[in-house]
């Protein structure tokens, strides 16, 4: 709606000047209503079609969008927020590389002066000790994420983890490391992609019984709700390191699905299990996977896959 608008008309030296305001949407020449053509981008009269202002700019999307969710998706408002990132993504960033607009490089006092920029920028990121210590956490995690190669949701699970323990004040009296891998571990777990301790083990900065310590120590004060892990879910990553057959991986499977209906996995280790599995089935299969081969992979001991394997075969028959 147009309330008031101050219209012009042009002189013969070809420069406008003030003619008559427009006021509660009505023409001065004869009283009609004054009406807004997005199409044409004009401002006019229905009656007399006097023209009061034309080639208007529409700072409007150029798109359509139906529903909520697609006007979400289209809003081009910058980088969207992230969990991977201490500040969310929000504050600005300064690029490493010290040339302008056009790709040259810029001159010895301008990268000093973009120096002392990155490092204000730095400083303004980071302004006390919680987002320090946060941006130190959501860093280990992504690095360990991708030596794991973990996704993306698994390592926004295990930022939103880690905020969680910020703001429950979990943190003091244990190291910035260990906890970061406990939530990373649990977010795994949470998203049925698990890793082996051992794997985590391989890629923290802490020792395995330290992380370990911490994980339980989240999961209790947080409330985490983790299903014990389904040994199945562990089939697929050793199949594709092993290079087994379909045959072998569905055999695998069976077995341990008989294991898990008798309640034969109660206390065990899962990778071991879904490991003696594999084991057990290549045999099956006339594939003859050593024991030593499964357990480099599998990161279990060979005693392991011994002993479970033999009690998987047993459990199998006796319900075959």
């Amino acid at each position: 709606m147009i309330n008031k608008k101050q219209t012009y008309e042009r002189s013969s030296d070809g420069h406008e000047r003030d003619l008559v305001s427009v006021d509660d949407n009505t023409c001065p020449e004869c009283q009609g209503q004054i009406t807004q053509d997005g199409d044409q981008g004009e401002v006019t009269c229905e009656s007399c079609g006097l023209v009061f202002e034309e080639s208007r700019v529409d700072h409007g999307p150029e798109w359509r969008a139906f529903t909520s969710d697609e006007r979400d998706e289209k809003s081009r408002v910058g980088a969207p927020t992230t969990k991977l990132m201490h500040d969310k993504g929000l504050s600005t960033t300064i690029g490493w590389q010290d040339k302008d607009a056009y790709g040259q490089a810029v001159s010895g006092r301008k990268r000093a002066q973009l120096q002392r920029l990155r490092t204000w920028d730095e400083r303004f990121r980071t302004k006390d000790s919680r987002d320090r210590n946060l941006k130190q956490a959501l860093g280990e995690i992504s690095r360990m994420a991708s030596a794991l190669g973990l996704p993306e949701p698994v390592q926004e699970t295990a930022g939103v983890l880690y905020r969680r323990a910020i703001e429950e004040d979990l943190l003091p009296g244990r190291s910035i490391e260990g906890m970061s891998t406990a939530s990373l571990y649990a977010a795994t777990r949470q998203h049925g992609m698990p890793r082996t301790l051992t794997e985590f083990g391989d890629v923290s900065r802490v020792e395995k019984l330290r992380f370990q310590r911490a994980y339980r120590y989240l999961s209790r004060e947080l409330g985490l709700k983790i299903e014990p892990e389904n040994p199945t879910r562990y089939l697929p990553q050793f199949a594709s390191s092993l290079d087994v057959s379909d045959e072998a991986e569905r055999r695998s499977r069976e077995l341990l699905e008989v294991a898990t209906n008798n309640a034969v996995h109660s206390g065990k280790s899962p990778a071991g299990l879904a490991a003696a599995a594999l084991y057990a089935a290549s045999h099956l299969t006339n594939e003859q996977l050593t024991q030593e081969t499964v357990s480099e992979v599998a990161s279990v001991s060979q005693v392991t896959i011994r002993n479970r394997y033999q009690e998987l075969l047993e459990v199998y028959k006796e319900n075959d």
